[in-house]
């Protein structure tokens, strides 16, 4: 596909950056959507920041705005809401679409889209009830817990046995209806931004916490990120090719991020796909940009160049 390119920032018009939203990644959103704004402002873009309610089609209609810049993490803003919202009024909008946003804020059904499509991801077993716990320990411990619906490592837990993944899974029910028990991966942990059609350099991730949880990823001093990730170019490359794989069979697309990790004989093990990925200064979007000689205006400036591609 040929990307539209932009040089004169009237062209973009006016742009709605939706930020902060009902999620419990709100506090978040809001830290990555301030960050959105001020780059957009400091290249010319005629930007304003729209925190999203029911009324948010007449507020982008009244506003006169041409298209959305979303920085909205987790529910209502990255699972397919807010974009069928902006479908339905011919508004362009950045990033995936309904579906490649549905299907990736959807954990359970994209490992069964990965697993049906050939691509490596850990065994799981969905938990909608206690019913269900046995089936899960029968994958044998340790298991990593997770809210089938929820993003930034929300709800998360590694567990050790029958008791703990009783306990695991109830905290995780209080966040979604859904739950999903993984077995765990003990290995290096990678993430892969993608923008447009290019994979960009790997990072590697290491924290002393039990797993790169919330505090890990935002607040944290103590994790440590690797880029370049130290492993082989043809290691790299073939993981990049992974990536990609993975993002497009779940039909995303504009720009992204693909976490996936290696086992101790250096198996990959896909995990999951982020369609709006963090903005922040600890985000590992914008890190991997500049590793590939991108300065945080330029990678905002890209990104709200997908919003022509659409269709």
């Amino acid at each position: 596909m040929t990307r539209h390119r932009v040089q004169d920032a009237a062209e973009f018009g006016r742009v709605a950056v939706l930020l902060g939203g009902e999620a419990a990644e709100r506090e978040i959103s809001l830290r990555s959507g301030r960050a959105v704004l001020e780059a957009l402002r400091r290249q010319g873009v005629d930007a304003e920041p729209i925190d999203p309610g029911a009324d948010v089609l007449e507020r982008l209609r009244v506003g006169g705005f041409e298209r959305a810049f979303i920085v909205l993490h987790g529910r209502g803003g990255e699972d397919g809401q807010i974009q069928g919202a902006l479908e339905r009024i011919g508004m362009p909008y950045t990033g995936s679409g309904v579906l490649g946003s549905a299907l990736g804020m959807d954990k359970h059904r994209c490992k069964l889209l990965w697993s049906g499509g050939g691509l490596p991801t850990a065994d799981a077993v969905l938990l909608r009830d206690e019913d269900d716990l046995p089936a899960a320990a029968a994958l044998g411990f340790p298991l990593m817990v997770k809210p089938v619906h929820e993003g930034s490592s929300i709800g998360m837990a590694k567990v050790e046995d029958v008791a703990g993944l009783a306990a695991a899974w109830h905290a995780a029910s209080a966040f979604d209806a859904l739950v999903l028990a993984e077995r765990w991966i003990a290995g290096a942990e990678y993430t892969c931004a993608i923008l447009g059609e290019e994979a960009l350099p790997l990072i590697r991730l290491e924290t002393p916490n039990v797993f790169y949880d919330y505090e890990a990823k935002y607040s944290a001093d103590t994790t440590r990120y690797f880029c370049p990730c130290g492993l082989e170019p043809a290691r790299e490359h073939a993981l990049q090719s992974l990536a990609l794989d993975a993002f497009e069979q779940a039909g995303a697309s504009g720009w992204g991020r693909v976490d996936l990790m290696l086992d101790a004989a250096g198996d990959p093990f896909l995990l999951e796909i982020n369609t709006v990925p963090g903005m922040t200064d600890h985000s590992l979007v914008p890190m991997a940009a500049r590793a590939a000689g991108m300065d945080f205006d330029r990678l905002v400036w890209r990104i709200l160049e997908t919003s022509f591609d659409r269709g």
